[in-house]
């Protein structure tokens, strides 16, 4: 097993590092590595429903959907992620062989961590860890989280979708109490000296054979995959399982009631319904909603191009977009 560095915090630049490495290397690899704010949703789960979408455009916060199952997870500089890549082995998913490393080097420094549930690592009943795992052809990604010093309020804005507001079809992440390890410790650490104490730690215990930078055409291969798939709207939203909502308001020129139908991240059904008036049949506008991508800027323009005022007398394209959005 060899210890590749990846300095880079750019989440589209390091989820698409671990695919472009699980396809390209032969070798089993460990990885630390770090993100900026950011949240990083499960292959399976509707990007729509994990997120206060409010709230991360608000704070930058950029969203990224990952090769592996599981829940939502908030990434920022006090949050440390670590990777392993090997041959797949026989049988089915095994958390608590690559856990195992990782909660040792814990315990090392005075933190009691324990494996529990089904993927998580814990500390006095409080998660620390998140982690998740596929196949892909040969290969197998184990992949988690290490909270040492994360802006836990910023966690919770960021994942607090409005659960009376959305009934997904996707796989939902389950709320969990959580905690920093930087409290916890034996001894004194900043961020990164602690992930220097766990890449030791691992290099010791997990037969590591060699430590190495990215090359330079590894890293023009993954910036490549980066720029294509994961920075790409398709893939972070698009993929998205179907969900429905409904949404009503009360504005000046009456209520409105807008119920969607959203299937990989476009609307599939819109019906508008309410006591306004119109000068023009609102099933006209309804069928000219369908296939626009579920986003607050392409709904205003095409409210905008449509004279949203012939259907709902009195209304902006930003009011009825943001009915439909459920944003203020």
């Amino acid at each position: 097993m060899i210890i590749i560095k990846n300095k880079s915090t750019d989440p589209y630049f390091n989820l698409a590092a671990e695919e472009y490495i699980t396809d390209n290397l032969c070798d089993d690899v460990f990885m630390l590595w770090q993100n900026s704010r950011s949240v990083i949703i499960g292959k399976n789960q509707n990007a729509f429903a994990e997120l206060d979408r409010a709230f991360i455009e608000e704070h930058g916060i950029k969203v990224v959907r990952r090769l592996t199952g599981g829940g939502a997870v908030f990434h920022d500089i006090g949050n440390v992620n670590y990777t392993f890549i090997t041959k797949k082995g026989e049988g089915s998913l095994d958390f608590a062989r690559f856990c195992a490393p990782v909660i040792e080097s814990l315990k090392s420094l005075g933190v009691e961590a324990v494996l529990t549930g089904r993927n998580d690592i814990a500390v006095g009943g409080a998660k620390i860890s998140g982690t998740a795992q596929c196949v892909r052809g040969e290969r197998l990604i184990h992949h988690g989280t290490l909270l040492f010093d994360a802006d836990l309020t910023e966690m919770e804005g960021a994942l607090r979708p409005d659960p009376l507001k959305l009934q997904s079809k996707g796989i939902n992440s389950v709320r969990s109490r959580v905690t920093n390890l930087k409290p916890l410790l034996s001894k004194k650490l900043e961020t990164g000296e602690f992930i220097e104490y766990i890449e030791r730690y691992v290099s010791e215990h997990a037969g590591i054979t060699a430590v190495r930078e990215l090359t330079d055409k590894e890293r023009v291969g993954i910036q490549k995959l980066a720029d294509s798939k994961y920075s790409a709207w398709e893939w972070n939203f698009g993929a998205s399982k179907s969900y429905s909502r409904r949404e009503r308001r009360r504005f000046p020129f009456g209520t409105v009631q807008a119920e969607l139908e959203v299937s990989e991240g476009r609307i599939a059904l819109a019906k508008i319904s309410g006591d306004f008036f119109g000068t023009r049949d609102i099933s006209e506008l309804e069928t000219l909603l369908l296939g626009t991508r579920f986003e607050f800027d392409d709904i205003c323009t095409l409210l905008d191009v449509s004279s949203v005022s012939d259907f709902v007398a009195g209304s902006s394209p930003k009011e009825i977009a943001a009915l439909i959005m459920g944003v203020e």
